[in-house]
């Protein structure tokens, strides 16, 4: 006799209905206009994402151009790996190599701007105190995890980026074939004179970046330990991801020409937008 609730439909049924309203660590907020402890002048019927990540989680969200997202490191030892997609043209993805070459700085803060291998600005960053981000490194992998871990897979104890990308690549119809190089940010690396890499282990609880999508964006997280960090454990906490409605950069504010290289990919942005019929 199978001494189990959920052996017949009924019982599965049953037990399936008594979790209605509850909630785990990591979870979305559904609707995200429910969300609490918001930033600073967000208005709770302008939020459309609010989610938080465990260590060795991932999410994905297609936003709309002009969202404004906000990351924020809970406990400071998160490392949210990055990767965007422009919504409406997926072959047109995050270039890291021209996000540094094009603005002649490998250290991302704020008013960098993250940029596509078309000379356009897919986000922006707008706010960041943490300061502890890195575009040099790439992102993790599972045999690399499997060598240092003992496992890689997405469902084991120590899963790799690569492999939580590829299953958040899959909800957008994208494929392994389709994800480049990822960002990575709360774990930073600094580079010394003789060409070496030093790790930056993050700034701590609370520390948070905003960037906004200059383009309607699929944004694909994952939260896994940076490949620099020296620790033998696998060591990472949780990541709150908050988005709410807000406007693109316009040619009127200041990072729009903050630079010569920033305002050609702004211009770039802005023609791609008005072919398109959007405001």
């Amino acid at each position: 006799m199978i001494d189990s609730t959920t052996a017949t439909t009924v019982g599965a049924r049953d037990h399936a209905r008594s979790q209605a309203g509850t909630r785990v660590e990591a979870m979305p907020t559904v609707p995200a206009r429910t969300a609490v402890d918001l930033p600073p002048g967000v208005a709770p019927r302008s939020v459309v994402w609010d989610e938080t990540v465990a260590g060795g989680g991932y999410a994905h969200r297609a936003l709309a151009r002009g969202t404004s997202v906000r990351l924020t490191d809970i406990d400071g030892d998160a490392c949210a790996n990055v990767i965007l997609f422009n919504g409406g043209d997926p072959w047109e993805r995050l270039n890291v190599a021209d996000t540094v070459k094009v603005q002649w700085q490998a250290y991302l803060g704020p008013g960098s701007l993250l940029l596509s291998d078309q000379g356009r600005v897919l986000a922006s960053i707008t706010a960041d105190t943490s300061g502890c981000h890195d575009a040099l490194c790439g992102a993790s992998t599972r045999r690399r995890n499997e060598e240092r871990y003992g496992d890689g897979s997405p469902q084991g104890p120590s899963p790799a980026a690569r492999t939580l990308f590829t299953l958040a690549a899959a909800k957008h119809g994208l494929a392994p074939r389709d994800l480049p190089p990822s960002i990575s940010l709360f774990k930073g690396a600094r580079v010394a004179v003789d060409g070496s890499l030093t790790h930056l282990p993050g700034a701590g609880p609370g520390s948070h970046i905003t960037i906004k999508a200059e383009l309607p964006l699929v944004l694909l997280v994952a939260n896994v330990p940076h490949v620099l960090d020296p620790r033998d454990d696998y060591t990472v906490t949780r990541l709150r991801i908050t988005a709410w409605r807000d406007t693109p950069t316009a040619a009127t504010e200041a990072l729009w020409s903050s630079t010569p290289e920033g305002e050609r990919a702004f211009m770039n942005t802005a023609d791609y937008a008005d072919a398109r019929g959007w405001a």
